[in-house]
């Protein structure tokens, strides 16, 4: 019995001071830099999120894919995915291109919810997500901010 207790304290005394050996990242740095149109299908409308990854970290991150959600005013607006791989150098920041896609009910809860603000300015938005990294690399973030939707004018363009 004393045998068995030994080697199991030994073993979780081993797994904890392997977690030591695991680098100790800071967050990344995300910034959503621009939305592009993309052709769409049907009811369904595709844009692409372009954002800014910044590595405040000693070391270069790998990463082998990109998945995002938007939420916009406190609904699921957008998601997307992207089989894309590179790296990002260390204390060094790329932009990644993200395909997303809205759906016709995401587009109606949302025309909802702005029928029911006075204004489409400040509207908040949550951006989650995340760069593949395989088992210990993955890495995830999250940028929120206001965003302010045109008014429609009676002008030209």
């Amino acid at each position: 019995m004393r045998r068995l207790l030994a080697l199991t304290l030994s073993l979780l005394l081993m797994s904890l001071s392997a977690c030591a050996l695991f680098p100790n990242r800071d967050p990344l740095n995300i910034n959503v830099v621009g939305f592009e149109p993309l052709q769409s299908q049907n009811m369904e409308v595709r844009f692409a999120v372009k954002i800014r990854v910044q590595n405040p970290n000693e070391t270069a991150i790998n990463y082998n894919g990109v998945a995002l959600d938007l939420e916009v005013n406190g609904q699921p607006l957008a998601s997307g995915v992207s089989d894309q791989s590179g790296t990002i150098a260390r204390f060094s920041e790329t932009v990644l291109t993200v395909p997303v896609s809205v759906s016709a009910f995401s587009v109606l809860r949302q025309t909802l919810g702005l029928s029911q603000t006075q204004t489409l300015n400040n509207l908040p938005y949550l951006l989650r997500g995340k760069l593949a990294g395989g088992l210990f690399g993955t890495m995830r973030f999250v940028d929120s901010g206001k965003l302010s939707l045109p008014t429609s004018t009676t002008g030209t363009w």
